[in-house]
């Protein structure tokens, strides 16, 4: 009844923001999702879905679904050359991923039975969820775009006031940092879905020899933040420092709909805030930072595994933050929102696994009023917060620390104790 409840609250969520996709002229996921089948597909998690399809499968037949994927994908490409079909870069190979995933959903109804076939067609659709999470995702940015056309980025750059505007001073010291930190940095940023990938395959390294899946994986809370995160985002649209005050040094951002050429050579001003205009293109995706959220969580995730996994986890946790701040795509606000977020969904899912408990309660609601609390305190009181900034700042900090603690002491004491050493049992003395 779980899977099934969530399969049509999925669905029911699919078809909505196709429909409204289409009605702002652009392709909505379930169309795209059909058009990679044959065309050239857009760039994407394909072989990344596969590859956690794959988890279900012994390894003669991950083997068998890599080489068939490959394979296909070959063969459409030399139909394509042969046919003289122009495609964009990166859009060769996917193809084949997305068919043998398909192909397995059609043996799971088709050839299997009971257990076997719940746990090929959980993998399958694990698989076709990371796809779709990406179409989706991007359905939900042109939204927030077309139906937000004011941004409240001068209450957040306000806000920002009250930790020092680090953006700006990220900004800079990435200027003057040369290339090579801009290119690692751009490549963790960019490839935040690929190290999430392998925290989630190592997580569900055992699921083919025990077949089943365990009760809560990465993969869970990472879909749960990118669902609900854009939910916030109607509610709070931003673009960014880059764009609402660029483009600055950096030559992006927006140049016609910037409020102010500052980021990141020029400190940001104390003002009255007031929501701006802003164009139909760029999405309002910044509060809260989801990147911030899904490194969070890929943090968390990774405190279990070995030693190189861990130190993996920290490194991404670390240079994402950096980025989203030195590219000019968050304020520093947006990065606590994202901390706060991500721990809540992170417990609010540790807990269902568990049943609900009080702790998990108590935690999930906690950390549900302290996100509220900043956003409200954002909107409404950011002139309060850029005057006072000391004051301000710690209590932005001891709130998001208080989050983090209560998650640790209270995931603490759902983890597994450890088994006492057994008592020996008292012996009869001797006479």
């Amino acid at each position: 009844m779980l899977w099934g409840t969530a399969g049509v609250a999925a669905l029911g969520l699919v078809v909505v923001l196709e429909l409204i996709a289409r009605h702002y002229g652009q392709p909505g996921s379930v169309s795209d999702q059909l058009r990679g089948a044959v065309f050239a597909p857009k760039p994407g998690p394909l072989y990344g879905g596969l590859a956690l399809m794959s988890v279900v499968l012994t390894w003669p037949q991950r083997i068998l679904a890599a080489g068939a994927a490959i394979a296909t994908d070959a063969v459409l490409l030399l139909v394509r050359w042969a046919a003289d079909v122009k495609v964009s870069d990166g859009q060769f190979f996917g193809n084949g991923a997305l068919l043998v995933m398909l192909g397995y959903g059609v043996i799971a109804v088709t050839r299997r039975t009971g257990p076997e076939r719940a746990l090929l067609l959980k993998g399958v659709g694990l698989g076709l969820l990371l796809v779709a999470g990406r179409k989706t995702g991007d359905s939900w940015l042109l939204i927030t775009a077309k139906t937000r056309p004011t941004v409240l980025d001068q209450y957040v750059a306000t806000a920002d006031h009250a930790l020092g505007n680090p953006s700006w001073l990220a900004g800079r010291l990435l200027q003057a940092a040369g290339p090579v930190p801009t290119h690692v940095l751009d490549v963790v940023y960019a490839k935040l879905a690929v190290a999430a990938l392998v925290v989630a395959l190592y997580q569900l390294r055992h699921v083919a020899a025990e077949r089943r899946f365990p009760g809560h994986h990465l993969v869970r809370t990472f879909l749960v933040i990118g669902l609900l995160g854009p939910a916030v985002y109607m509610l709070f649209p931003v673009v960014g420092p880059v764009f609402a005050y660029g483009p600055g040094a950096s030559g992006t951002g927006g140049v016609h709909w910037a409020a102010a050429d500052l980021w990141p050579d020029t400190p940001l001003p104390i003002s009255t805030p007031h929501p701006m205009p802003y164009d139909g293109i760029t999405p309002r995706n910044c509060m809260p930072s989801l990147h911030t959220a899904w490194a969070t969580v890929i943090f968390v995730h990774t405190r279990r595994g070995p030693l190189v996994l861990r130190c993996a986890g920290t490194f991404w946790l670390i240079a994402t933050l950096g980025a989203t701040l030195a590219f000019g795509y968050h304020y520093g606000v947006d990065l606590v929102a994202g901390v706060v977020f991500a721990l809540t969904v992170e417990a609010a899912m540790r807990a269902f696994d568990r049943g609900w408990d009080r702790p998990g309660i108590r935690l999930v609601a906690y950390g549900a009023v302290v996100f509220t609390a900043l956003l409200v305190a954002y909107r409404w009181l950011p002139m309060e917060m850029a005057r006072h900034q000391e004051v301000s700042g710690s209590l932005l900090v001891l709130a998001m620390t208080s989050v983090v603690y209560g998650y640790v002491r209270t995931t603490r004491l759902w983890d597994p104790a450890a088994v006492a050493a057994r008592r020996p049992e008292p012996q009869p003395e001797p006479v």
